[in-house]
C-alpha cells in the first residue's frame, strides 16, 4: 500500500487520515488554523470549514501530514510572499495524536494550538497565536503577531519584532523571549520552581508576576524605563538613569534575567489567594476571576 496520499480541496470538507501521523505541517494565508492534540487512538482528522482563493493541498507522506498551498514555499521567509498571494483565506481544524510534532506558518492568519506534547513551532507574519496546555517544547517567531499562552509547561522560546507575549500560569523549565518593541507579560505558576527565565526587549514593557515568597535569583536591568518592585527582599539600585533590581527570593533555585532599554519593568507579587489549590475543582478555580467568569490569556494581560 503506497505511503503517500494527497487531496486537492477547493470546498469545505472533512478528511480522516487512515495511516498514522507523527508530524503536522501547516502553512496558510488568512483565516484560522486550529490544532488539537488528543489521547484517543483514532485517526487524524482535517476539517476545512471555509475556503476562498486557490485550493488547499492536503498530503500525508511517511508519517507527515501537510496542509498548505502549492505556491507557498516551505523554505525561506514568509515575509517574502507577494501581496498577490495574500488574496485567500482558509479556516482549518486539525486533530492529531498529542505526541505529534507540529509546525505552523501563517501570514495574516490566527493559530490556536492545544493539548500537544510533541514539539511545536510557530512562524507568523501578522497573525496572532494562542497556545493552551502544551507540554512539549515550543518555539514561536512573529513579526507583529501576538502570542498568548495558558498552562504551557514545556520550554518556551519566543522571538518577535513588535508582537506581544502573554503567558498565564506558565510553569515551563525555561522561558527565553526577545523582542524589539513587543511587550511581555508573564504570570508564573508556583509549579515553575527552579525555572530559568530570560527576557530581553528594546522598548517593550515587561511585567512579571511571581509566586510569593518565590524561589528565584533575580537580575533585572533597564536603561531608562520606569521600575516597579513588589518584593522587599529585592534591592533597587540606580534610581536615576539605569536601574537594577537584584536579589534572591527563597533559596534562589530559579533564575530570572530581564533586560530593557527604554521599556518599563515591573516585578509583581502573585497574591496567595491565587496559588494553585488541590482537589477536583482546582484548575477551574484557579482560572476564575472575581466575577466568576473564566478569563482568556488576553483578559489576564493586565496584571
Amino acid at each position: 500500500m503506497p505511503d503517500r496520499t494527497e487531496w486537492s480541496v477547493s470546498d469545505p470538507r472533512t478528511l480522516e487520515i487512515e495511516n498514522s501521523v507523527t508530524a503536522l505541517e501547516v502553512r496558510i494565508v488568512g483565516g484560522t488554523v486550529n490544532v488539537v492534540g488528543t489521547a484517543d487512538a483514532g485517526p487524524a482528522r482535517v476539517e476545512v470549514g471555509e475556503l476562498s482563493g486557490p485550493p488547499l493541498t492536503i498530503r500525508r507522506e511517511a508519517g507527515t501530514l501537510t496542509v498548505t498551498y502549492d505556491d507557498l514555499p516551505w523554505k525561506g521567509s514568509l515575509k517574502r510572499i507577494s501581496r498577490a498571494a495574500w488574496n485567500r483565506s482558509a479556516v482549518v481544524s486539525v486533530t492529531v495524536p498529542a505526541a505529534t510534532r507540529v509546525a505552523i506558518g501563517t501570514v495574516g492568519a490566527s493559530a490556536v494550538v492545544s493539548g500537544i506534547s510533541g514539539r511545536t513551532e510557530l512562524r507568523g507574519v501578522s497573525g496572532d497565536s494562542t497556545l493552551v496546555r502544551l507540554t512539549g517544547p515550543v518555539r514561536a517567531e512573529t513579526v507583529s503577531g501576538r502570542v498568548e499562552g495558558q498552562a504551557v509547561t514545556g520550554d518556551l522560546s519566543f522571538q518577535s519584532i513588535s508582537g506581544d507575549l502573554t503567558l498565564v500560569d506558565g510553569s515551563g523549565g525555561t522561558v527565553k523571549a526577545d523582542s524589539v518593541s513587543g511587550d511581555m507579560v508573564l504570570d508564573l505558576d508556583p509549579a515553575a520552581e527552579g525555572a530559568f527565565v530570560r527576557l530581553a526587549t528594546v522598548s517593550g514593557e515587561v511585567a512579571i508576576r511571581l509566586p510569593a515568597p518565590g524561589d528565584t535569583e533575580v537580575e533585572a536591568n533597564t536603561t531608562s524605563g520606569m521600575v516597579t518592585n513588589a518584593f522587599e527582599d529585592l534591592r533597587v539600585s540606580g534610581r536615576w538613569g539605569a536601574t537594577r533590581i537584584t536579589g534572591r527570593l527563597g533559596s534562589g533555585s530559579g533564575t530570572l534575567k530581564v533586560t530593557t532599554v527604554s521599556g518599563a519593568l515591573a516585578l509583581l507579587r502573585r497574591p496567595p489567594s491565587e496559588e494553585r489549590a488541590t482537589g477536583p475543582h482546582a484548575e477551574a478555580g484557579a482560572a476564575r476571576n472575581g466575577t466568576g467568569e473564566t478569563p482568556s490569556p488576553a483578559d489576564k494581560k493586565v496584571l
